[in-house]
């Protein structure tokens, strides 16, 4: 008997939430409370979300400090992963065409423009990613 193949699970659209906290990662690793900092988002709400981006595989927790001398070794560090970039910049892309669609729909000169022209979405799909990590499911 062959195994199940794993359930298709839809990474993008991101919750605005993973999506700050990539941003936050996307200069260099940082510890929880600097991601807090950065994304002005509150204990629970980052490392749960962190949680669910590293079960994704998008952010990893890094042994090296930037600093060794002046870190405290308590402090886990993030980074973000080569995947956990390109999830980022297909969510870019994406928020870049709902805004460019946002902006012809309500400023008047999107005459060609339809929303049919904006589901043309990128996702970045994962076939290894358990259905419970993180994510949506497509039907």
């Amino acid at each position: 008997m062959t195994p199940n193949p794993p359930a298709r699970v839809r990474l993008t659209p991101l919750t605005p939430v993973a999506f700050h906290i990539l941003l936050a990662l996307a200069a260099g690793e940082r510890h929880g409370y600097a991601i807090m900092r950065a994304t002005d988002l509150d204990a629970g709400t980052v490392y749960r979300a962190i949680k669910r981006l590293r079960a994704t595989g998008l952010v990893a927790a890094s042994d090296e400090r930037t600093t060794p001398e002046s870190d405290d070794e308590r402090r886990r560090y993030y980074c973000l992963t080569p995947r956990g970039r390109a999830v980022a910049q297909a969510e870019t892309r994406q928020l870049a065409r709902l805004v460019a669609y946002a902006r012809a729909a309500l400023h008047g000169d999107g005459a060609g423009a339809t929303p049919d022209s904006f589901d043309s979405f990128d996702s970045f799909d994962s076939f290894d990613t358990p259905r419970s990590a993180y994510g949506r499911e497509d039907s």
